[in-house]
C-alpha cells in the first residue's frame, strides 16, 4: 500500500517537474539568444523574455483591462455553452431516433473553423444592437459558445450512454423511471466525462475568445491587442500581450483540474 502511494506521489512530482524543467530550458535557451540563432531570427521579431517582462511591467493596467475583457467572455461562454451542452446530450439520450441526427450535426460544426465561424457570425449580429460594444460582445459570446457546446455534447452524451449493463438492470428491476435512471445513474456517471470535455473546452474557447477578437469591432482585448501590434510592428508588446493569453489558459485548466480533484475525491469518498 505504501509502495503504491509512493508511486502516486512521485507520478504527480513528475507530473508538474518534467514540464517546469522542460519551460526552464526553453527560457534559458531564449535568454541566451541560442533559440534565435536555431531559428534563424532576430531580437526584434523574437524579443528576449527579460524585455517582455519589462513591457508587462510597463504596461500592466492597459494588459490587466484587456484581459478582463477576454475573460469576461471565455467564463460566460463556456458555462452557458456547457450548460446547452449537456442539455442536449440528454435530449439526445432519452430521444434516441432525433439525438442521433443531432449528434451527427453539432459534430460537423465542431470542425467549422473558428476563422470561418467568427467571419460569420460578425455578419449576423450586426443588428443586434447600434451600440459597437454590445455588438462585438455578443459575436464573441456567440462564437465562444459554440466552441464548448460541441465538446460538452459528444462527452456528455458518453457519460450518460455508456453505463454498466447490471446497474441499468438493476434500475428497471425497481421500475426505475427514465427521471430516476437520469438523476441516480446516468447524471453521476457523466461526471468524469463533463471534466474531459472542460478540459478540451477551456483551450478551445481562450483561442476562440482570442480569434473572435480579432474580427471584432471593438478595439479591446488580448486576441485584438496581439493583432494590432504586430500590424504596428510592436513585436516586443504583440509578445507581452502572446505571455499574457498562455497565463490566461494556464491559470484556467489549472483551476480546472483543481476543482476536478476536489469533486472527483467527494464523488469516490
Amino acid at each position: 500500500m505504501d509502495v503504491k502511494k509512493l508511486k502516486s506521489r512521485l507520478a504527480s512530482v513528475t507530473a508538474v517537474l518534467y514540464p517546469l524543467l522542460f519551460g526552464v530550458v526553453l527560457i534559458a535557451l531564449w535568454q541566451s539568444q541560442i533559440l534565435h540563432k536555431l531559428l534563424n531570427t532576430t531580437t526584434l521579431i523574437l524579443p528576449l523574455p527579460t524585455r517582455i517582462l519589462s513591457v508587462i511591467k510597463d504596461n500592466l493596467p492597459a494588459i490587466a483591462a484587456d484581459t478582463w475583457a477576454t475573460v469576461s467572455v471565455i467564463l460566460p461562454g463556456l458555462v452557458l455553452g456547457s450548460i446547452i451542452g449537456y442539455l442536449l446530450a440528454v435530449f439526445a439520450t432519452n430521444s434516441p431516433r432525433f439525438g442521433a441526427t443531432g449528434l451527427t450535426i453539432i459534430a460537423a460544426i465542431s470542425a467549422i473553423p473558428t476563422v470561418a465561424l467568427a467571419a460569420v457570425i460578425l455578419q449576423w449580429t450586426r443588428d443586434v444592437s447600434t451600440d459597437v460594444d454590445v455588438r462585438s460582445y455578443v459575436m464573441k459570446l456567440i462564437i465562444v459558445t459554440v466552441v464548448s457546446v460541441a465538446s460538452m455534447t459528444l462527452n456528455a452524451y458518453r457519460g450518460l450512454t455508456e453505463l454498466k449493463p447490471f446497474a441499468l438492470d438493476l434500475m428497471k428491476s425497481y421500475a426505475a423511471g427514465k427521471m430516476t435512471v437520469l438523476l441516480k445513474l446516468r447524471m453521476p456517471n457523466s461526471l468524469p466525462y463533463i471534466f474531459t470535455s472542460l478540459k478540451v473546452s477551456v483551450p478551445a474557447c481562450v483561442i476562440a475568445a482570442l480569434v473572435s477578437e480579432y474580427f471584432a469591432e471593438k478595439i479591446t482585448g488580448v486576441g485584438r491587442r496581439i493583432r494590432e501590434c504586430i500590424l504596428q510592428a510592436q513585436y516586443s508588446t504583440a509578445w507581452a500581450y502572446i505571455v499574457t493569453a498562455c497565463v490566461i489558459g494556464i491559470v484556467l485548466f489549472a483551476v480546472l483540474m483543481a476543482s476536478e480533484k476536489v469533486v472527483m475525491r467527494r464523488r469516490n469518498s
